[in-house]
């Protein structure tokens, strides 16, 4: 029997049990055992209540109170409690679909990491078509087999390769985000594979609040900024790419306003561009941008 942990992050979201639920009717091979880690991220154990909804959906699961409102303590105390070489992470606003963890299983032999594919659910009432159109949401890396610019919102690891490397979470980047994208290029560097498996499928039901422009900008501004960190980590120079990434973003802001009316083209050249930003802030010494302090305020 092979028993595989499910770990789960979570900061005040009742969307946690539904989430839970999803794991559960996971269908899976028979000599599979699933259990559950819910790392609580906030100060108190405010998502205790999430030991009820999986007593009644059967599932084992263990309870971490891992607190200081920073995602990588949070993504590290599941490392910890962890029992099992292959871990999944799932995010607390998200649905598997039933075959999501057996996808991810069966893609596994000769990698250490599978991304399965995030799919942003938005509110047909309120969100232009535009933006539905464009997948802005989603998480995918696309047709990108062997690509390391991952997520933990929908992957299966292996935590021996991690353990024997000795890769963990950065807490230093526990509240702007892009954790996760520096652990999977440690993984890389020390000689990881990675695969893509597009019909491992999770469901996100975006908010209004992140249904916007606006907050699409602001995390390709802070992934920019990441890419720039990742530069300096693999012994790169970021001054020396200023005037390519000065270029990059002038191209893409002026595609932005020539394709206006084209909206979905303008948006998609309009974040590119503020993805080069970012990279231009942070090669000049700017903070990164804060993406799970303002989540969590808004939380709150």
């Amino acid at each position: 029997m092979e028993r595989l942990d499910v770990c789960i992050c979570t900061f005040r979201r009742a969307s946690l049990a539904a989430t839970i639920r999803s794991v559960a009717a996971q269908d899976v091979r028979a000599d599979v055992a699933i259990r559950v880690i819910v790392a609580d991220n906030d100060t108190g154990p405010s998502a205790q209540g999430c030991l009820g909804e999986a007593e009644r959906s059967g599932l084992p699961i263990r309870y971490v109170h891992a607190p200081a409102q920073n995602i990588s303590i949070a993504r590290n105390a599941c490392l910890d409690a962890a029992e099992t070489r292959w871990i999944a992470f799932i995010d607390d606003d998200e649905i598997a679909a039933p075959d999501w963890l057996r996808r991810l299983i069966a893609a596994r032999e000769g990698h250490e990491v599978v991304f399965g594919r995030s799919h942003a659910l938005l509110d047909r009432s309120s969100v232009p078509a535009w933006m539905r159109a464009g997948r802005f949401h989603d998480n995918s890396i696309g047709d990108r087999d062997g690509a390391f610019n991952g997520y933990t919102c929908n992957v299966l690891i292996d935590r021996d390769f991690l353990r024997a490397n000795g890769i963990r979470f950065l807490e230093s980047l526990g509240r702007t985000g892009g954790e996760d994208t520096v652990l999977f290029d440690d993984v890389r560097r020390a000689g990881g594979r990675a695969r893509y498996v597009a019909d491992a499928i999770v469901e996100e039901e975006i908010p209004p609040r992140r249904a916007t422009l606006g907050w699409l900008a602001r995390r390709r501004y802070r992934a920019g900024q990441i890419h720039c960190l990742l530069t300096r980590r693999n012994g790169g120079a970021p001054l020396a790419r200023v005037p390519a990434a000065l270029a990059k973003m002038a191209w893409c802001y002026g595609v932005a306003i020539v394709t206006l009316p084209a909206r979905r083209r303008s948006a998609a050249a309009l974040l590119r561009g503020t993805l080069h930003l970012g990279f231009l802030s942070s090669a000049f010494g700017a903070r990164t941008f804060a993406e799970y302090g303002e989540a969590q305020a808004a939380a709150s």
